[in-house]
């Protein structure tokens, strides 16, 4: 039996990939087998922890991708969402509604029985994001570590940093471009973090009264409507909850696009990613639509999160590692 070995061409271009992938999730303080030594097992144990609360309860998955969105964006990636407390991140209210507290608490215990005071909330947060996308279909990236736990946080933060679906297009885009995130990395985000559901409350003024027109928003599908208020009747629970992703709620994949290019977004917000001139492109692309330079949606949502994860990452001087990710040492 013979073997063909690769040539030393093809190994220098491999070794050559690795360096460039390595250098690619390499951050702002961040890096690669950061716990190597420390804690080796830190993802293995954050990834049987998130699964196992998926199994559960599948609505822990799209929880936790959105509160590393949400924890980014206020004091950077440095947990400070998961603070208790009247007047913290956790109390504003466009954090009322995030799931998965128990899944970071969990993990931290565990992380704690192994290796004690070695590995941050703001780390596990990081990778029990990453986890939750490849449990819900998606593709896994390369979570570089580091980042130490902040000392701050407070709810009035949130509503001046943390991007709106009440806002337009122009406003979210600026609100990215302060993180260091391009228009790329703001259709991509926002096209991940729609798996899961959102009140009926957060969007009915669309179903009936768009704009005090006493009249439905016309840039809803004629036939989409219908199902939209019947899910959210006039008078009905506005607590209900819509999937945002419509027929793919529970699954990570670019049918968001496809729903915004048949007018069937749930947000206006989202709707007007097809309709703005400045992201209509991108959203054509993550379709491949002929014509275009393709882009493969779960590629590069990894590559944005790494970007986003690495947002005022804390060092020794500004942060800490916590005992309990609830509470400031």
């Amino acid at each position: 039996m013979s073997y063909n070995f690769p040539s030393k061409l093809t190994m220098i271009m491999v070794l050559v990939m690795l360096a460039m992938a390595t250098t690619m999730v390499r951050g702002q303080g961040t890096r690669v087998g950061f716990y190597s030594s420390t804690c080796p097992r830190v993802e293995s144990i954050v990834q049987s922890t998130v699964k196992s609360h998926f199994q559960s309860d599948p609505t822990v998955a799209p929880g936790l991708l959105r509160m590393h969105f949400h924890d980014c964006f206020v004091q950077g990636c440095d947990g400070s969402i998961l603070i208790d407390g009247s007047d913290t991140e956790k109390s504003a209210g466009p954090n009322g509604n995030l799931r998965g507290y128990e899944v970071i608490d969990d993990a931290k215990k565990q992380l704690e029985d192994v290796c004690p005071g070695v590995v941050s909330c703001a780390d596990i947060l990081a990778l029990a994001a990453r986890d939750s996308v490849a449990l819900t279909n998606g593709a896994s990236w390369v979570v570089p570590m580091g980042r130490k736990d902040g000392r701050v946080s407070s709810a009035s933060d949130v509503m001046s940093n943390l991007p709106s679906p009440f806002e337009s297009i122009d406003e979210q885009k600026q609100k990215f471009a302060e993180k260091g995130l391009n228009t790329q990395d703001f259709v991509t985000l926002i096209g991940g973090h729609t798996i899961g559901t959102t009140s009926c409350i957060v969007f009915r003024d669309r179903l009936y009264n768009f704009n005090d027109t006493g009249r439905p928003d016309p840039s809803i599908d004629a036939s989409f409507l219908p199902q939209l208020q019947a899910q959210c009747p006039e008078d009905g629970d506005g607590s209900k909850r819509v999937a945002l992703d419509d027929g793919s709620e529970k699954r990570f994949d670019n049918s968001f696009f496809k729903n915004l290019k048949d007018k069937r977004g749930i947000m206006l917000s989202d709707q007007l990613l097809w309709t703005d001139n400045t992201t209509n492109n991108l959203v054509r692309r993550f379709l491949g639509i002929r014509g275009l330079l393709g882009l493969t949606f779960s590629v590069e949502f990894g590559k944005s999160m790494v970007k986003m994860s690495n947002i005022g990452v804390k060092s020794d001087s500004d942060g800490e590692i916590r005992k309990h990710c609830s509470a400031f040492n």
